[in-house]
């Protein structure tokens, strides 16, 4: 019983880890100089979170 549950366990993860790189094969990565552009810019602080205490 405990072989089928890890069988069918190790399947599911590597169905689910298939389908993930099928669906994110297309998808644009940003250009090494954009990258690059947006590490100078970056301060390391998050400007949005503006909470007063």
């Amino acid at each position: 019983m405990a072989f089928w549950l890890i069988l069918g366990l190790a399947l599911a993860v590597i169905i689910g880890n298939l389908m993930l790189v099928k669906h994110t094969a297309h998808m644009k990565m940003p250009s090494q100089k954009q990258r690059h552009s947006d590490k100078q810019s970056s301060n390391g602080y998050d400007d949005d979170d503006e909470d007063d205490w």
